[in-house]
């Protein structure tokens, strides 16, 4: 028995690997929780991501042979949608096997606006929420940590329902007065500046000191707080 891949809404295709059952006397019943066990055991539910399994039931018409030998499940095609049709298989000298239609959906848990909100205004409890969506639904880098992004501002206009993404935020926007930490590993000065680019956490921005006037390369550590090293 090979070894098939499936795309679900990921940008890549999982492996999946077959499951096996003894009985020797089955029913529908029996069927559709191996078949919904199969996909379990294959897509978790994660601290991230909820995944939901719904399994068709088999049509009352079909007639289940019993099978001495544990039965397999695979999917043996590549698709690229939510719907999956399992394999059911007794691999006897007289083989049998039966498909079986499948839903599985995956959901994220990602940052989105609770209310419009505007270019310039800060993010907090009043105008964002994590909520879970579809991982079809979802395009590039979502951020999922409201610590992180608590008293960012936005960069541009966020509708409502829509993702929070690292491009429509900055932790520090240019123009904001920033404190500058340059640290070694025997002291650490503090002074003001002024950022004269945007930038999230631990990405490098251009600040100006505005006690010497330089133009220094730092790195973001939090709201309105930038670091160098010595």
């Amino acid at each position: 028995m090979r070894y098939t891949k499936l795309f679900l809404i990921f940008p890549f295709f999982l492996l999946i690997k077959q499951s096996i059952a003894t009985a020797t006397e089955l029913d529908r019943a029996f069927i559709e929780h191996f078949a919904k066990a199969y996909l379990t055991d294959q897509f978790p539910s994660t601290e991230e991501e909820r995944v939901r399994i719904s399994v068709s039931h088999l049509d009352p018409r079909i007639n289940i042979k019993p099978c001495k030998i544990p039965l397999t499940a695979n999917i043996p095609e590549k698709i690229r949608a939510i719907n999956v049709n399992i394999k059911i298989s007794c691999d006897e000298s007289v083989p049998w096997k039966i498909y079986l239609s499948a839903k599985v959906e995956i959901t994220k848990a990602v940052l989105v606006a609770t209310t419009t909100i505007s270019k310039g205004d800060k993010l907090d409890e009043s105008n964002i929420e994590l909520a879970y969506m579809a991982i079809n639904r979802i395009r590039g880098d979502k951020l999922t940590d409201k610590n992180i992004v608590f008293g960012a501002k936005a960069k541009k206009r966020i509708a409502r329902g829509r993702t929070i993404s690292k491009q429509s935020i900055c932790l520090i926007c240019k123009g904001d007065i920033v404190t500058i930490i340059a640290s070694s590993n025997s002291f650490s000065i503090k002074t003001r500046g002024i950022a004269l680019s945007s930038g999230n956490i631990n990405e490098q921005i251009k600040v100006k000191n505005s006690r010497s006037n330089k133009i220094i390369t730092a790195r973001v550590k939090t709201i309105n707080q930038v670091v160098i090293n010595l």
